[in-house]
């Protein structure tokens, strides 16, 4: 797997485009090598990044998407959280049963996954990359009817988990009916992981947290997919790495020092064939893309990797073992410097895949 991904180019999920084919166009110039489906917010409500995973959500329908909260105390809830379970246990005896179909992304929560699929068909690249919500950043951004975060209702919470699982499984076996020989590469974006220990979830422990990522994280691994993981901020690695992701991808940019400090685990993870996807083109600040290049880029790389080797670990385990992105998403630029933040990853990508 290393010399098929290493120093490639890779996507986080959101575009503001309004248009899927001129999106997809930046998918096929840029990323072609390991295609992903843009979110595009910017078409339709239903992909934002937390309601476009919701369709299959015990009691959700997409009347009722504003201010979309759980009625886990009505009757309705009930009935649709029997069939659920029932529905995963059967999903999971027999992946292949028909059910599965009740947790697709459908076409009105995705403007581009049907064309992904087609670059896919037609390409046969060695990998497609796809994108989930995951479990803790949407378990904290629902909450009940009572205004209680969905995180600190083990049944809620248990029901986040399975259907992102669902979700996950559903994704892989569409790559895979694509093209038998891509590997899927599915990312979890957890955002708010780096908010765990805060004051706004301190009673929240480490350990539900980990439980939650693991369960995910197998499942897409025993669906035949790889598993990776999004964090933009200060997250603590540690949880990601034992939670058994095959790929983790930092915010390089701002945080690579912070990164570091987990270099214990890091190492030991790249030895067991774990990737770093390194976030490094800031689409955060608008100003500072304007100005950057793709030698400013290189540098923030090398320096990026210098941390890890000042703390032990061999550099050409590193390199060998790392691709390039963007910082966060694209979603919340306009369409001209994302774009360009999307042609430097791939410039970036091609500069390192010469230097390395």
């Amino acid at each position: 797997m290393s010399d098929d991904l290493k120093l490639k180019p890779i996507a986080i999920g959101s575009l503001p485009h309004n248009n899927p084919d001129y999106a997809m166009d930046v998918v096929k110039r840029d990323f072609i090598q390991i295609p992903f489906f843009p979110q595009l917010a910017n078409v339709s409500k239903y992909e934002d990044m937390i309601v476009q995973i919701l369709e299959g959500m015990p009691s959700f329908s997409p009347d009722k998407i504003s201010g979309f909260k759980i009625d886990s105390e009505s009757e309705e809830f009930y009935n649709d959280l029997e069939v659920f379970f029932s529905d995963y246990e059967e999903i999971n005896e027999n992946p292949e049963s028909d059910k599965l179909e009740k947790y697709a992304i459908s076409r009105d929560f995705s403007s581009t996954f049907e064309k992904f699929l087609d670059i896919i068909k037609q390409e046969k690249p060695k990998f497609a990359k796809a994108q989930i919500t995951g479990p803790f950043t949407v378990a904290t951004s629902l909450a009940d009817t009572n205004n209680k975060s969905l995180i600190f209702d083990e049944t809620l919470s248990d029901v986040v988990v399975k259907l992102l699982c669902l979700k996950s499984m559903w994704i892989i076996k569409q790559i895979k009916k694509a093209n038998p020989e891509t590997t899927p590469i599915v990312f979890t974006d957890e955002p708010t992981l780096s908010q765990i220990g805060t004051s706004a979830y301190i009673s929240v422990s480490v350990d539900s947290v980990f439980e939650m990522l693991n369960q995910l994280s197998n499942t897409i691994r025993l669906s035949g997919g790889l598993s990776g993981i999004h964090c933009c901020g200060k997250c603590d690695w540690r949880i990601p790495i034992k939670a058994g992701y095959n790929i983790i991808n930092p915010d390089g940019y701002s945080f690579a020092q912070h990164f570091s400090l987990y270099s214990d685990e890091i190492g030991k993870f790249l030895q067991n064939d774990g990737k770093i996807v390194w976030g490094l083109v800031p689409t955060l600040d608008s100003n500072v893309l304007s100005k950057i290049t793709v030698e400013d880029l290189a540098q923030i790389f090398e320096n990026s990797v210098n941390y890890l080797t000042k703390r032990g670990i061999n550099e050409k385990l590193i390199t060998d073992n790392s691709l390039v992105s963007s910082s966060c998403g694209a979603g919340s630029l306009t369409e001209e410097p994302a774009e360009k933040a999307m042609d430097l990853i791939k410039e970036l990508s091609d500069v390192l895949r010469e230097r390395y």
